[in-house]
């Protein structure tokens, strides 16, 4: 009996048990966090999408490529999603959607070799 008690002793004054706040100060914690994660998530990978997708967009014959796969080559063909790469020894396809990025482009040896010939 001293628990049950000692319960309602603890419990709010006057039978006020949510506070004063009410229902919008409540919601106000929610609404910041929402808004930090906009602004430091969801805003910078929409952003860095919006990029990506412009760079696919605007891949031509001669562009240096590095795919997902971690290969690097230089566009021969573009066929709607369809991209000829040229790898050096040999030519492959790849869906224009396993592009990430641009590579810089490095020469091959067989020319770094004709050049210093000449």
């Amino acid at each position: 009996m001293s628990f049950i008690n000692t319960a309602w002793a603890m419990g709010a004054a006057g039978g006020q048990a949510g506070g004063q706040g009410g229902g919008i100060a409540a919601f106000a914690p929610l609404v910041l966090m929402f808004g930090i994660f906009y602004f430091l998530l969801i805003r910078p990978q929409q952003k860095k999408a919006k990029e990506h997708k412009a760079l696919l967009d605007g891949l031509k014959k001669g562009d240096s490529i590095i795919t997902a796969g971690g290969l690097y080559g230089t566009v021969v063909e573009t066929k709607g999603e369809i991209l000829t790469v040229d790898l050096g020894t040999t030519t492959v396809k790849v869906g224009r959607q396993f592009v990430s990025g641009l590579a810089v482009a490095a020469a091959p040896k067989e020319k770094k070799k004709a050049k210093e010939e000449k």
